[in-house]
């Protein structure tokens, strides 16, 4: 690495993000059992048990949409959902400020609490601990959770069952999530209000899989967002994406919002997006059933693997030209989850 530093580059989930992961975490850590996916499967006996773990430390805490803790739950649980398994159990960890108003942490853990019990999750451990005033911005949290993996859907983390003509399905609208965290900070007013799209898409994720065995690769579009996503999935395989851009759902406000302040939608954070690799046979079966689901109505079918272009991802613009889509380079929004 060029730098000798950590940037906040290394935190966006693109380029530096992987080499710092590459070279100093997975490095050192030597484990082969390692591999970069939402959630890490643990063998014990028979069972199969999916584990991750997250750090929190969005700013502002609280947003249009939601909060610190609701964004803890919904994104641990869905890492787990996304990797196939049914979410069970989860932990909480927080690091607070000194003077942090006890009201504010009330109400962001009454939210958790909430969250969790609306997924069907429990929370079943913890840790607290108070850092003196200026050591810490008000609150960051670490959630881990547990779930169990069916061994029909082991394959899901991973993509290897993917190939040409399998089709790209996503639940809905992208960039919310990251508008309304910039939109939060730059106290900029939109009418109506862009809410982020934070919510737990384990229900969502289980009524497909219980009605649909063709499934092939599932991951959450959130730092990074939806082009992050494809091209990590394109990365050393034999085939190429293909996107259309007329098809991507995109709010007015958010494409408004990125017209004016230079950000692209397709990496902005999500964080209640499911980006979905679908069989061709089942991809119009999935789609109606994400778009009779609450959290999928604005469902659509965005693009498809092909044969050519193989590690590489394009996508068809509006206007009739070729892009190729490539990791960020940089940090685009810092402290976006």
């Amino acid at each position: 690495m060029k730098n000798d530093k950590v940037l906040l580059g290394h935190g966006s989930g693109g380029k530096l993000a992987a080499e710092l992961i590459r070279n100093y975490f997975i490095g050192h850590f030597g484990n082969p059992e390692v591999f970069l996916t939402d959630s890490a499967v643990l063998k014990f006996g028979d069972a199969e048990l999916a584990f991750t773990t997250d750090s929190y430390v969005v700013d502002p805490i609280f947003f249009p949409g939601g909060n610190i803790g609701k964004l803890a739950v919904c994104g641990t649980v869905n890492d787990l959902a996304v990797s196939g398994a049914e979410p069970l159990y989860l932990t909480s960890g927080f690091i607070l400020e000194e003077g942090f108003p006890l009201l504010q942490l009330e109400e962001i853990v009454e939210c958790m609490a909430k969250e969790a019990a609306s997924a069907g999750v429990k929370i079943v451990a913890g840790d607290t601990k108070v850092v003196p005033y200026g050591k810490c911005d008000k609150i960051f949290i670490n959630t881990s959770g547990v779930g169990l993996m069916p061994k029909k859907n082991r394959h899901i983390s991973f993509g290897e069952k993917c190939k040409p003509g399998d089709k790209i399905i996503i639940n809905g609208n992208i960039g919310d999530h990251g508008t309304a965290i910039m939109a939060s900070r730059s106290q900029v007013q939109f009418n109506p209000p862009v809410l982020s799209d934070c919510s737990a898409l384990n229900g969502l994720i289980d009524t497909i899989l219980k009605n649909s065995d063709g499934v092939r690769f599932m991951r959450d579009a959130t730092r990074g967002g939806l082009a992050t996503v494809l091209c990590e999935l394109a990365s050393n395989r034999s085939f190429g994406i293909s996107l259309n851009e007329n098809e991507i759902p995109v709010s007015e406000q958010v494409n408004g919002f990125c017209e004016i302040y230079g950000f692209d939608p397709l990496y902005l954070a999500n964080e209640g997006k499911v980006v979905i690799v679908a069989s061709a046979e089942e991809s119009d079966k999935i789609l109606n059933i994400m778009k009779a689901h609450p959290l999928g109505q604005n469902s659509a079918i965005i693009g498809e693997l092909g044969s050519e272009h193989a590690k590489q991802v394009t996508m068809k613009t509006s206007v009739g030209g070729n892009r190729m889509l490539d990791l960020l380079a940089g940090e685009q929004l810092p402290r976006i989850c």
